[in-house]
């Protein structure tokens, strides 16, 4: 249950955040040769002459209080706020946007895949956004290919991607397989792996990302090579797996193994990285998401010493302290105390919540922005006649777009995750206020790689 609510939570908002302008793109616009003559002149589902109507999936933080650190309020409170923001500003394409919320429990069984049925059989939704998160990989498509709905949302794989017509799924942030071929890039350029011994730690989820991605990319930078692991994780029980992870754990110390790849979201939560760090007292870890900073940052305020994700390497974009300086958060910041008549507490805020928990009033504010703005940039470009058809058309052409967590964004046709800014960090639990990314390059625009 707690791994469980553990990933949900850092699917929630977390990572690495960068920002640019909301207004000026960081790169020249480009059409990408795209055509706004509609394909199709039909209207989808969920849209009339002057309406879109868009699901919006949250998670319900009462359900999880009692596993949580950090929590989220009233946060279809704040999607309303971009909301009401976009529809005060000629909405899209002159069409408001009418949300219909509903929120899961995460702890429930299958609880996404029910919001699918909810979404577009009883709410004829046009598109879906939010907290979308299943990661057996089930509920996406049944939005997306079954349904045939639009869906933005956060961690995801090309698998998931895949899963549904081209175009129909998308995110702003990176997905899985691309971060590990960018990480890989990075890695060799500064010599990281050099002379090391690296073992591969993954789970069921991400095995074909290892085994075509990971590997194969280890393999052709030369790198000596350990034992690959992948747990098998039933669920919340997670015993099974640690006994998998300490019988590699004492395989790894017999190949003299000095750095291991944690690839997914699971082996790099709490239930495992502690253990591998205390067993393996030295070892380098590198990770394939920018989740990791959130569980060094929960250890971090819990008061654990030594942090087991200090120093902790991946790939990702602006740190904390950069993304509140940034033109982006200065425009996600204005929305929000516009409708809320306050200050938008940034990145570096710790806001007291109930019950000694802590307020992610910022995340819920990156993630609100994010999404409506990809959805907003969009539907303008496909214009009078928003239906499927034409938003792939759009989507596939489309090039160089703003994104509210990227420096750089793009996407295109078999390109269906919007960022492309990268850097090699580390995460150091010295920065305060809970520990943040340190550079190790500088950031780069990696829209081709």
């Amino acid at each position: 249950m707690v791994l469980a609510v553990a990933l949900v939570l850092a699917a929630c908002g977390s990572g690495t955040k960068t920002g640019t302008s909301s207004t000026v793109p960081a790169r020249a616009p480009s059409s990408g040769g795209v055509s706004n003559a509609a394909v199709s002149k039909t209207l989808a589902v969920g849209v009339t002459a002057t309406a879109i109507k868009v699901g919006v999936a949250l998670v319900d933080f009462k359900c999880i209080a009692a596993y949580i650190q950090s929590t989220r309020i009233n946060e279809d409170l704040v999607y309303k706020a971009f909301i009401q923001y976009i529809n005060a500003h000629g909405g899209i394409d002159g069409r408001q946007i009418l949300p219909v919320f509903h929120t899961f429990c995460p702890i429930e069984p299958a609880p996404a895949l029910s919001l699918c049925t909810e979404f577009t059989e009883d709410d004829h939704v046009f598109a879906v956004i939010g907290d979308f998160v299943d990661l057996t990989g089930q509920a996406q498509p049944c939005i997306a290919n079954q349904h045939k709905t639009v869906l933005i949302t956060i961690d995801l794989t090309q698998a998931i991607i895949n899963s549904a017509p081209p175009g129909m799924i998308l995110t702003a942030d990176s997905i899985q397989e691309r971060l590990v071929s960018i990480l890989l890039q990075l890695l060799q350029r500064q010599h990281t792996l050099v002379g090391k011994t690296v073992a591969v730690l993954g789970e069921d989820t991400t095995q074909q990302s290892v085994d075509t991605v990971l590997v194969p990319g280890l393999k052709r930078m030369g790198v000596r090579l350990g034992s690959t692991a992948i747990l098998t994780i039933a669920g919340a029980d997670t015993t099974a797996a640690l006994a998998q992870l300490e019988s590699f754990i004492e395989k790894w110390k017999t190949e003299h193994v000095n750095v291991v790849f944690l690839s997914g979201l699971q082996v790099s939560a709490q239930q495992f990285v502690p253990e591998l760090a205390k067993e393996m007292p030295g070892v380098q870890l590198i990770a394939d998401n920018t989740n990791v900073d959130g569980y060094g940052q929960d250890l971090e305020k819990a008061g654990v010493r030594p942090n087991p994700y200090d120093g902790i390497i991946t790939a990702g974009g602006e740190g904390a302290q950069q993304y509140d300086q940034s033109a982006n958060w200065k425009y996600c910041a204005m929305i929000y105390q516009d409708y809320f008549h306050k200050t938008a507490p940034n990145e570096q805020t710790v806001v007291p919540g109930p019950n000694g928990h802590t307020l992610d009033i910022t995340g819920s504010i990156t993630d609100a922005c994010s999404e409506l703005t990809l959805l907003h940039d969009i539907g303008q470009r496909v214009g009078k006649y928003l239906n499927d058809t034409n938003w792939v058309n759009v989507v596939d052409h489309y090039g160089t777009i703003r994104t509210m967590d990227g420096l750089y964004g793009s996407i295109h046709t078999g390109k269906y995750a919007a960022d492309d800014g990268f850097a090699l960090v580390a995460y150091d639990p010295t920065i305060p206020p809970e520990g943040d990314w340190r550079y190790l390059t500088p950031l780069q625009d990696i829209a081709g790689g």
